[in-house]
């Protein structure tokens, strides 16, 4: 082998582990793919999160805006509200059920603490 020879061949083989190099460990290796499709994959799942979500809206938007059932039904279940005729039912807890839930919580409380 001549030293013409002896030269391309480090020349080449300098060029292919260069090329290698890039394939592993510069931009868009083969870990840089796996990591951008694993981001892919999570913003795919939040995308499709946020479709049903909007969704969801669009159905209720639709249902206020066709008539006053909706409405009503957002009224009592988000606000409170009662329709007159309604028979409203409030439970007052009296001082022996707030002693009761002050003592389960310092129960819990002591079983935080000692374990």
């Amino acid at each position: 082998m001549t030293s013409g020879n002896k030269f391309l061949i480090l020349i080449l083989s300098a060029v292919l582990l260069l090329l290698q190099y890039k394939l592993w460990f510069g931009e868009g290796s083969l870990s840089d793919i796996h990591r951008l499709h694993h981001k892919l994959a999570i913003q795919k799942a939040k995308n499709a999160r946020q479709k049903d979500s909007n969704a969801a809206l669009a159905a209720e938007v639709v249902a206020l805006r066709k008539g006053t059932s909706a409405v009503e039904e957002m009224a009592r279940s988000r606000l409170g509200m009662i329709q007159q005729g309604d028979t409203f039912y409030q439970y007052v807890y009296g001082p022996s059920a707030q002693k009761g839930k002050d003592q389960l919580k310092n129960d819990k409380q002591d079983k935080k603490d000692h374990p």
